[in-house]
């Protein structure tokens, strides 16, 4: 019985660190794209190593919590839309997780292309739609420019979420580490 409350406790802390880098990361470490309101974020690189070393729910609250948490510091109220989208990226990359062996010591190239596989998806469907979607109901937004905007959003937080989350498991596994949480 120790040993559970001792894994939850640990995942728990896990989750809370995760929490505190995607936000960190989404405040100050992005890069311009030129396109209004929309960066390269680093964040979701972070966010997509969090989501499949510790599955979808927990990947869904790193992203959602880390970004509205993010966008509280910065602006005051959060932009849900894109908070919701975030969650809902991280979620499907989480899915990942019980495909890749990276809780066996081991990540592949055939993890790889799975785990990039899943990110792709989620965020394309996160910031081509969803975010985009909820943007002109929820606010009103120009339903050209918020999906615009989606589609700039899509390609960098795909290429941080591939590179940065594939490299962040591959050090994980190169020090077996996953198989302690």
């Amino acid at each position: 019985m120790k040993k559970d409350w001792n894994d939850n406790r640990n995942r728990i802390l896990v989750v809370c660190v995760g929490v505190a880098l995607f936000a960190l990361f989404f405040r100050y470490v992005k890069v311009p794209t030129g396109f209004p309101e929309v960066s390269i974020q680093t964040a979701y690189g972070i966010g997509a190593f969090f989501a499949a070393l510790l599955g979808p729910v927990a990947g869904a609250f790193v992203a959602f919590v880390g970004h509205a948490l993010s966008d509280v510091i910065q602006f005051g109220p959060p932009c849900w839309s894109w908070v919701i989208a975030s969650g809902v990226a991280m979620y499907i990359t989480g899915l990942s997780s019980s495909k890749i062996k990276i809780h066996k010591g081991e990540f592949t190239i055939k993890d790889v292309i799975v785990f990039n596989i899943y990110q792709v998806v989620g965020n394309l469907l996160a910031w081509c739609l969803i975010a985009p979607g909820l943007d002109v109901l929820m606010y009103g937004e120009d339903v050209f420019y918020a999906f615009e905007q989606g589609v700039w959003a899509t390609l960098p937080n795909m290429v941080s979420a591939g590179v940065i989350g594939s490299v962040l498991l591959g050090m994980v596994k190169s020090r077996n580490c996953a198989k302690c949480i």
